[in-house]
């Protein structure tokens, strides 16, 4: 008996101990975070996580503290997975990272098997969805809303062909396509792309760029992974690109790199000079200011070897968002834990301990947390979409202008480009809020202000091919001399004065359309341009309209005689219409001259003539009936032929009156 009671006694002290070790709340949690130290985003992001972990764990707010655990990646995708595996291995509870999306795309299927959220603040490739990739969350902009902004950058300047510069990986590659599909919408195109290899080597890009050259498009978008060496406008410096004829518009990379050189640097970035880019827009707060000069600190002590860039900001809002989420899933479930996979146990592979790997039980619960945050942090409103994506903050446009980096507006999804920024014009927004859209004025390469054409004729371009009716009748619109293969007539004096008005060469020939003998049909000369056989055509050609439906045409230099009847836009119509032209002047100059032309008629005719004589009340009507009757050409009174031209004269002027009624009616 006595040992019965001491084996429950054991019993319940060893639930007791185990329930309280199962509730109690870890005093550290791991998270991880794989990025590339040695690079542009790398530099800054390291020493932001570092800054943002040390406020989480000194703030009292959050009763657990995090340990961080990095891992370099070198910008390799086999680096990253084995540093992915490290990671989970520790029972790391999250992953911050990586930068590139290449890496993202393989750790984002292991964060899947363990049930790890990733949480990247870099990574923008559009094709990182939510439906694919369930554990993946983005804190930063998907190139999905950049190369909206791209395109709507190069609709507003009405440019529609852009050669792209892009890097041939999943980041340049997904980015271009989400480029191309924002820029069908615009009703323009990519008409060739420069794929390069990664990282960037200065004679492909020397190659290519040359060759780019002879095409007709001077109007280039980059989209290449953050360049210190600026390879891209070194070359086409050297290859005399960067001069008014070209156009270079660039996405957020530039503005990534430029934000983390040092101010020094800066100064030597005239070649530079007429650059249009993006720059993820970060609101001004009291918040982001303390936290900049906090990094001027840092870089005096040697803990920051870089600027600050945007990606360094989001850095900083990442390790507080995992921060804030693992408190609040510790406050609702007390612990953390992990289980064996039941897919990988059975796994047997010399080595490499496969078996080691537990499943995060926790982690749907974690990420449903982490999708539901909404706080404002050091690059704004940290809130996410249906995509797991945070909501856009828009953009800045910048333009480099000698050695200084302008703003020169701002462009949101809602509201396109605009002079204030996206936060100003919250609660704002119209129906024609989009309708406004304004940039400063822009600096363009060689130091124009005007904006440049966007093409040029190209070396191996052809000549434009012209169709025009041969003619055997009316030759003096247009035919062809004999013998001699010369297009003349009134048309083609007109095509060659218009194109005098156009500021560059346009090379052209014109080829006949039938025999001379008898004139062409213009029915299969019209459709000959419609099926691209000839550019286009140039000839007295009718505007009808089954030919409106396949071409376009000129407006008519020619006069027809044919008028446009149109409804008016008052459908109703009355009785009393004719009376609308009638004005409260014109009524006081119609009586005028009616009374005027009475007391003309009466001094005249008073002396000679029965008619006009009489009591007085029967002379004053006669006279104002005569002058009446006159607007209807039926005088009942007779006059004398000595009067005759002066009676005509007063009724034509009531026949003036009469024929205005009749052309406004």
């Amino acid at each position: 008996m006595k040992k019965l009671v001491i084996l429950l006694l054991f019993i319940s002290i060893w639930v007791i101990v185990s329930g309280f070790v199962c509730c109690q709340r870890p005093a550290v949690v791991n998270i991880g975070a794989i990025f590339t130290f040695d690079s542009v985003i790398g530099k800054a992001a390291k020493p932001a996580m570092e800054a943002a972990l040390s406020d989480v764990n000194n703030d009292s707010r959050i009763r657990t503290k995090l340990k961080l655990l990095m891992g370099d990646v070198n910008s390799s995708v086999f680096l990253g997975t084995i540093d992915a595996f490290q990671l989970v291995e520790k029972e790391v509870v999250a992953i911050i990272g990586p930068q590139v999306s290449g890496i993202a795309h393989m750790i984002s299927s292991i964060a899947n098997g363990l049930q790890v959220p990733l949480i990247s603040y870099a990574a923008t490739d559009p094709t990182l969805s939510a439906l694919q990739f369930p554990f993946f969350v983005r804190t930063t902009q998907s190139d999905s809303y950049q190369m909206a902004a791209m395109a709507d950058l190069v609709d507003f300047f009405r440019w529609k062909e852009v050669i792209v510069v892009g890097v041939d990986d999943d980041y340049g590659r997904n980015g271009i396509a989400a480029l191309e599909e924002e820029l069908n919408k615009k009703m323009a195109k990519i008409s060739y792309k420069l794929m390069l290899c990664n990282p960037l080597d200065e004679s492909e890009v020397m190659d290519k760029l040359n060759k780019s050259k002879l095409l007709g498009s001077r109007v280039y978008v980059v989209h290449v992974n953050p360049d210190p060496k600026l390879t891209i406008f070194t070359v086409a410096q050297k290859l005399q690109m960067m001069t008014d004829t070209y156009t270079w518009l660039v996405t957020d990379w530039l503005s990534a790199t430029l934000d983390s050189f040092p101010p020094t640097k800066k100064t030597s970035l005239g070649f530079l000079q007429g650059v249009v880019g993006l720059r993820q827009h970060t609101p001004e707060s009291s918040q982001k200011r303390a936290f900049m000069s906090r990094w001027k600190r840092m870089q005096q002590k040697g803990s920051a070897s870089s600027e600050l860039n945007t990606y360094g900001l989001q850095a900083y809002d990442t390790v507080w968002l995992v921060a804030y989420a693992i408190d609040r899933l510790l406050d609702e479930h007390k612990n953390i834990t992990f289980s064996p996979n039941s897919k990988i146990l059975h796994v047997n592979i010399s080595g490499l301990q496969i078996e080691k790997l537990k499943v995060f039980t926790g982690g749907n619960d974690l990420l449903d947390i982490v999708l539901q945050t909404n706080f404002t942090g050091l690059s704004g409103q940290i809130q996410f979409n249906q995509d797991r994506n945070v909501f856009s903050g828009g953009y800045d446009v910048l333009n480099i202008d000698g050695v200084s980096i302008r703003t020169v507006g701002y462009w949101s999804n809602a509201a396109g480009f605009s002079l204030s920024p996206p936060e100003a014009r919250k609660g704002k927004q119209d129906i024609n809020c989009c309708r406004d859209q304004r940039l400063h004025n822009i600096t363009w390469p060689g130091g124009k202000s005007k904006t440049p054409r966007g093409w040029v004729i190209a070396v191996d371009e052809r000549p434009l091919r012209i169709g025009v009716p041969y003619r055997a009748s009316f030759t003096d619109f247009v035919t062809e001399v004999p013998g001699s293969h010369k297009i003349k007539g009134y048309c083609i004096d007109v095509f060659v004065k218009a194109l005098e008005l156009v500021p560059y060469h346009v090379p052209y020939m014109f080829h006949p359309f039938g025999n001379g003998r008898s004139n062409p049909k213009y029915d299969a000369l019209v459709k000959m341009v419609a099926a691209d056989v000839f550019d286009a055509a140039v000839g007295d050609i009718a505007i009808v309209t089954n030919r409106t439906k396949i071409v376009d045409f000129s407006q008519p230099y020619a006069s027809t005689g044919l008028v446009i009847v149109a409804p008016i836009l008052n459908s109703k119509s009355s009785a009393w219409v004719f009376l609308k032209p009638f004005s409260t002047e014109m009524w006081c100059v119609t009586a005028a001259s009616f009374v005027v032309i009475a007391v003309v008629i009466w001094v005249l005719e008073h002396r000679v003539n029965d008619h006009f004589r009489g009591p007085p009340r029967r002379q004053l009507v006669t006279m104002f009936l005569f002058s009446f009757s006159t607007l209807f050409k039926t005088n009942s009174e007779e006059y004398l032929t000595s009067i005759t031209y002066i009676g005509l004269f007063f009724q034509s002027s009531v026949s003036v009156i009469k024929g205005y009624l009749i052309r406004w009616h």
